[in-house]
């Protein structure tokens, strides 16, 4: 309950970060310590409610394979009862809540119901997850950039971007809730010449837990499933993939061919 009786209800919107409770921004620990009631995901890690106040009620409202506590609409509604009976919400989110976290989206309907909004950007998993490997987002002589796209789109088909991404080997593809997907995504990749294009898949990265299989496009379905990853998972696709940390290279077993940059680094 707020600790005055005339306050504004309002809605901040944090980025939990990939993973790692160190990786939550001072900005976002600050949300955390102010919050009246805070609407948690499932991805975002359990440590960073340490930063709430004692008494504070936390509202489980994650969604993991199939399973919902809430409908996004449900979620919309709780921000706003509870904004107006306690004051203010923060709603915590894994990684950047908006990179393909729906933050806006709620912000919007909060604000359409009176509530005032804020955004505190986090540590998005799209570049995090590779990166504590030693895959980087972008490489000079690798990569000319990089995209970051769905697996599939609100009506369950292939992302029709996936498309564009198979045919620039040049720019490294970044692709969130594809899991499920992915044996069809590495077809998609391998119609347009990118067989042999490098690739890796991470799940729980930055995390102890972390686990990473890398090969190529055509063999990165198979390895990922005799590694037994699933989903919430990031899929690397491009020659940065060979920039891989040995050690981590070494657990996941990847191709010796594949790691001529890393060598020679």
């Amino acid at each position: 309950m707020a600790d005055f009786p005339f306050f504004l209800p309002r809605l901040t919107v944090v980025g939990a970060g990939p993973g790692d409770p160190d990786l939550l921004t001072l900005r976002g620990a600050k949300a955390l310590a102010t919050a009246d009631v805070v609407l948690y995901d499932a991805l975002a890690n359990d440590a960073l409610l340490a930063h709430v106040r004692h008494g504070v009620p936390l509202i489980f409202v994650g969604k993991r394979s199939g399973f919902k506590a809430y409908t996004q609409e449900g979620i919309n509604d709780l921000i706003v009862q509870q904004a107006y009976r306690h004051g203010h919400v923060v709603r915590l989110k894994g990684g950047d809540p908006f990179v393909f976290g729906r933050g806006r989206e709620e912000m919007l309907y909060a604000e359409a119901h009176g509530l005032a909004t804020a955004y505190v950007p986090g540590i998005s998993s799209a570049v995090a997850a590779a990166g504590s490997l030693g895959i980087p987002a972008t490489h000079r002589g690798l990569s000319e950039g990089f995209r970051v796209l769905t697996g599939t789109t609100a009506d369950d088909q292939l992302s029709a971007a996936l498309l564009e991404a198979a045919q620039s080997p040049r720019t490294t593809t970044v692709i969130l809730m594809g899991m499920s997907r992915l044996a069809e995504i590495a077809k998609v990749f391998a119609r347009y010449g990118g067989a042999g294009l490098p690739a890796a898949v991470i799940q729980n990265g930055t995390l102890p837990t972390a686990r990473a299989v890398a090969g190529t496009v055509a063999d990165i379905a198979g390895r990922a499933s005799a590694a037994g990853l699933s989903a919430p998972a990031v899929i690397v696709l491009g020659e940065v993939v060979r920039l891989m940390k040995p050690s981590a290279a070494a657990a996941a077993e990847v191709p010796a061919e594949l790691l001529t940059y890393a060598q020679v680094a």
